[in-house]
């Protein structure tokens, strides 16, 4: 388990440990990679938000080594794009820090299984609104996405993707319309919101 508050932790610790066993708790992203390389565990619970690098980096560099060990995000972030960009790397559960208790164990036990796990109050919202249509985003409109956020113009995103100009202010126009947002400085506020530049 991976979560820089050490109090969430051993309060994590005390709800599942009467029916699992919990090889290590860690507080940030190298030493939670250095864990699962280290005890192959059965399943992974983690928090998005820690220092060195985040849960979703690490479940990123995981999946990349070809690890498919069950990830359980277990986070404050109620925001349904984070969900789905969590749920689209190739996490296994999303569980809200303020429902946890009766709701993680349920997670655990449906991973355990080989099923899938969001909270129910936020899974509702992955159906509202545009928000939806974030996971349908391609490849190439996230990478847009990505040097929007680092502050490339489009004339240098072209150059960096080998599209044109016209391509990139496409794909910008395209995640302007389902965010409901109307600039490109916009669409940089209400990715940082939604947690898809992370």
């Amino acid at each position: 388990m991976a979560d820089d508050h050490r109090i969430v932790a051993e309060g994590i610790k005390r709800l599942l440990e009467d029916d699992f066993d919990l090889l290590e708790i860690v507080v940030d992203g190298p030493a939670l990679i250095n864990a699962i390389h280290r005890h192959s565990p059965d399943l992974v619970i983690s928090d998005i938000t820690m220092p060195g690098c985040n849960g979703l980096e690490v479940l990123k560099q995981v999946r990349a080594e070809g690890s498919s060990v069950p990830f359980i995000f277990l986070t404050m972030h109620i925001e349904p794009a984070l969900a789905v960009s969590a749920m689209s790397a190739g996490a296994n559960g999303y569980v809200l820090k303020c429902s946890a208790g009766e709701d993680l164990l349920t997670a655990v036990r449906q991973v355990l299984l080989r099923g899938t796990y969001v909270t129910p109050s936020l899974g509702a919202r992955f159906v509202s609104g545009n928000l939806y249509e974030l996971n349908s985003l391609t490849a190439k409109q996230r990478e847009v996405l990505r040097l929007v956020g680092r502050g490339l113009r489009s004339k240098q995103i072209a150059g960096d993707l080998g599209v044109s100009v016209r391509t990139v202010e496409a794909h910008k126009y395209t995640m302007m319309q389902i965010l409901g947002v109307h600039t490109t400085l916009e669409l940089v506020r209400r990715s940082e919101e939604l947690g898809l530049l992370f």
